[in-house]
């Protein structure tokens, strides 16, 4: 709302859009960037994905501290439904216990979908026995292959395998496209009566009105609206398997372990380079890419800085931003009316 109403150069209708929009954003927090072990700055991986108008988070990896990181987000632990996990390596997984006890002592009462390699499962379950925590009772545990790992009536989650030193996986999270939006003030126009007729034609289907008029559904709404798309490609060298699992999605999500420099480092050990995860961005075609898991090598003061991997990022893809801590970035829907992502810090 404008701090001065009788200045505000929006009108009210215009205020309750931009409301709205907000209401269905699909949101992006970044609760930890750093690769390997923490900094000062930067927590171990873990990015949160709060759905539209569902009081609801998906957790896409869950390193050390997370559930601190959670405390110092406006993100509550009970409304975590689901965690994908990558690979099994600590940075990615050892919050994991933690947070899953913490739930537990709040009471949480949903359960706890945790999807991820074949060993997560017996990782969990050894973590519990010896702990004497009794968890099962309310996290269930999928193993994922490439192709489908959930669907429900709004959103698909599929996955493909990564090349890294162990078994990992991408993540790509599509929400299904919606029917164009109903066009009411031409249907009154036609003289259509406001009821359950309104309903058929919403869904496009053919009507007969009481003076015989036929109308068609379709020509009364608004061309579907696409779907938006999140891939999430973490630990994994250049691949072709990130192409095509980021192929046309409105946010990437690529590690950048290592600068351009540092290049025969991110070849050995497996990781991405900031030039990699441009290059990727490039080919599938993506809208935004953002970075993340970066080596702490880079800190400030050091020769290269975390800077000059932006840069070097956006000289192949300029649509190009470098996560922080606590970064939000919010997709919109694809609505002509919809303002554009921004960035919040």
């Amino acid at each position: 709302m404008h701090p001065n109403p009788a200045r505000c150069p929006l009108s009210w209708k215009q205020c309750f859009s931009r409301l709205s929009s907000f209401a269905t954003l699909v949101e992006i927090i970044f609760l930890g960037t750093s690769s390997g072990v923490p900094t000062r700055s930067r927590n171990v991986s873990s990015i949160a994905l709060r759905l539209p108008q569902r009081a609801e988070v998906w957790l896409f990896d869950c390193g050390e501290g997370t559930q601190h990181q959670l405390l110092r987000s406006d993100i509550r632990s009970s409304q975590i439904r689901r965690i994908f996990v990558t690979h099994m390596h600590g940075d990615h997984t050892f919050g994991l216990m933690g947070l899953i006890a913490s739930c537990g002592m709040a009471g949480a009462a949903q359960p706890l979908d945790i999807y991820g390699p074949p060993d997560l499962e017996p990782y969990l379950k050894a973590s519990a026995r010896y702990s004497r925590m009794d968890i099962f009772s309310r996290v269930r545990v999928h193993a994922v292959a490439p192709g489908l790992v959930y669907e429900d009536q709004e959103f698909t989650v599929t996955c493909d395998k990564l090349t890294h030193k162990i078994p990992a996986h991408g993540y790509r999270v599509a929400e299904r496209d919606k029917s164009g939006r109903f066009q009411v003030e031409a249907a009154k126009a036609l003289g259509i009566p406001p009821g359950p007729l309104y309903g058929q034609l919403k869904q496009g289907k053919t009507v007969t009105l009481d003076d015989g008029r036929q109308i068609r559904g379709t020509e009364l709404c608004e061309p579907p609206e696409r779907g938006r798309q999140f891939v999430y490609c973490t630990d994994t060298v250049f691949c072709d398997a990130a192409v095509s699992l980021a192929q046309d999605a409105d946010v990437l999500v690529h590690e950048a372990t290592f600068a351009h420099q540092d290049a025969q480092m991110a070849f050995d050990r497996l990781h991405s380079t900031s030039t990699m995860a441009a290059q990727v961005a490039l080919l599938a075609n993506v809208r935004q890419l953002i970075m993340t898991h970066f080596s702490p090598r880079y800190a400030p003061g050091n020769a290269i800085t975390l800077d000059d991997l932006l840069a070097e990022a956006r000289a192949i893809f300029p649509n190009t931003l470098m996560a922080h801590d606590f970064l939000s970035y919010a997709i919109p829907r694809h609505r002509a009316d919809q303002p554009e992502p921004a960035p919040v810090a």
